[in-house]
């Protein structure tokens, strides 16, 4: 004899799993994008952070929570999560920026960009 409430655990479990795998998904698509702002900001001397940016996002989430009924304390406290994690990278891919300008600079002043001279 088949357990109903096993068999309704394993069901709701299914849909929790492929929930999660679309948010892995999702997110992995997310930052992919944020990964291209950095790198713009990076090569334009811009800040890794936008903190108006970054207020405006946590009001609009608390909304959208509010709507589907989310806790939007949860909700801010995730999109805080993943708004340091992109600050990281941003940082990140400045240093990168700053060192790959530096390196460009010292090879120049070290003649490195000079043509050879013909005899």
């Amino acid at each position: 004899m088949v357990d109903p409430v096993a068999e309704e655990l394993l069901r709701l479990r299914m849909s929790i799993d492929n929930m999660d795998a679309a948010l892995v998904h999702l997110l992995a698509e997310r930052f992919k994008i944020t990964q291209q702002v950095g790198e713009l900001k990076a090569a334009h001397g811009l800040p890794p952070a936008y903190p108006l940016r970054e207020a405006q996002q946590i009001e609009r989430l608390r909304a959208l929570a509010e709507e589907a009924r989310l806790d939007p304390e949860f909700a801010e406290k995730f999109l805080n999560f993943v708004v340091a994690e992109v600050v990281r990278h941003h940082e990140a891919a400045r240093s990168q920026n700053t060192s790959r300008d530096s390196k460009a600079y010292l090879s120049h002043q070290n003649g490195a960009n000079e043509k050879p001279s013909r005899p």
